[in-house]
């Protein structure tokens, strides 16, 4: 497949990739997880089960896994990319088929051994097809409009899937990531100027077809106290918690909202919460400096990259993690509505840590393979 793609090889050894990976990374990564680990063990009050161990379990898989993807050639990432997002889409439509319902959506396939959320694969996979298209383009065709049809179906095909699960929070990701992504290969801000117009256009004409618990949401950012002990209940209680911690917090184990119960959701999204309630403003301040280390780490490898592809596979797994953290922690301050996105290597889950990790996994690919050059017409879109 490589070959056919017009791709020179340069063969880098295993121990010279090995000497590359970005250790300083895996570290400020094991920190953050180590963290959530805590924090889940404080959630469950004082106990490693059942979400601290089990959290500690696979984040040490998902390391194993990481690094094994860190050791992929970035060329036979770029052959693959296409085939890993059909992959992902095909899982997202198999989920209106035999998908499992649970929370009041229908997100999961049962794969008998595991349960999986395709919706979370395809943040990863979408991030690959996109590079590879622009990798294929030059910097002028990507300014015409024209070129904006294929990464536009791209996005809307796994978007519309998504919101059918229902799962907002996830088709706002995709779109977000994707924008990041085609700003960075270099389409004009005009023409996302132009999308922003038709996206508010239609507003009104998307409205009609939120859910009634969605549109509910939306009442209840705009007014939590209207429904107090109904729809408002989950955001009084994070900033009830949030503002009880005060600089240093109350303690490990000593979270008033968290282990009396007040605080819905504790070890999922809103764990920051109950981590601030605990550690008070420096403990969240603590835990926002581990992440800008990661986005830092990711804008650097991004921009040390040789190949269109990299760079952008890169800057798309950045943008990503941004936006988890950013909505995460937007959402638990009351500052946008609530969409359920977890807060990255923190929340309990499971499918969410894949997707971090893979990510982390094709962004360390991108850094030790930094050096070698693609032709921009080599993926032949």
């Amino acid at each position: 497949m490589a070959k056919s793609l017009g791709i020179q090889h340069h063969q880098i050894s295993l121990g010279q990739k090995l000497r590359r990976i970005t250790w300083g990374l895996i570290l400020v990564l094991t920190v953050t997880a180590m963290v959530g680990v805590a924090m889940l063990y404080s959630a469950a009050n004082g106990n490693f089960d059942p979400w601290a161990s089990r959290q500690a379990i696979r984040y040490g898989a998902g390391l194993v896994m990481m690094i094994g993807i860190a050791l992929i050639d970035i060329r036979i990432l770029l052959s693959w990319a296409y085939g890993i997002y059909g992959v992902a889409l095909a899982m997202l439509a198999l989920v209106e088929i035999m998908g499992i319902t649970g929370m009041g959506a229908q997100r999961w396939i049962n794969l008998g051994f595991f349960q999986i959320q395709p919706s979370e694969m395809m943040k990863v996979a979408l991030v690959l097809a996109l590079a590879r298209y622009y990798h294929g383009l030059s910097l002028e065709d990507c300014r015409r409009f024209r070129a904006l049809v294929a990464p536009l179906l791209l996005v809307l095909a796994p978007a519309a899937l998504v919101l059918r699960q229902p799962d907002l929070g996830t088709a706002i990701m995709l779109m977000l990531t994707s924008a990041a992504l085609l700003l960075a290969a270099g389409v004009r801000l005009r023409i996302f100027a132009a999308i922003a117009v038709a996206g508010l256009a239609a507003v009104p004409v998307a409205w009609q077809f939120l859910r009634d618990y969605q549109k509910e949401r939306i009442f209840t950012f705009l007014d939590p106290e209207r429904d107090p002990l109904g729809a408002g209940y989950q955001i009084l209680q994070s900033k009830i918690a949030l503002g009880s911690g005060g600089l240093l917090g109350k303690g490990f184990l000593n979270g008033t909202q968290s282990h009396l119960s007040f605080l819905p959701e504790r070890q999922t999204d809103f764990i920051f919460t109950m981590l601030a309630e605990e550690f008070g403003l420096m403990g969240g301040l603590t835990l926002l400096a581990l992440y800008t280390l990661i986005l830092i780490y990711g804008f650097i490898i991004g921009l040390g990259a040789k190949s269109q592809f990299a760079r952008l596979v890169a800057t798309g797994v950045t943008a990503t993690f941004f936006i988890y953290v950013f909505i995460n922690i937007a959402m638990v301050t009351g500052l946008i509505p609530v969409v359920g996105v977890p807060l990255p290597m923190v929340s309990y889950g499971g499918t969410a840590m894949v997707t971090i990790m893979v990510g982390v996994g094709l962004l360390m690919s991108v850094y030790v393979h930094r050096d070698v050059e693609i032709p921009r017409r080599a993926s032949l879109v």
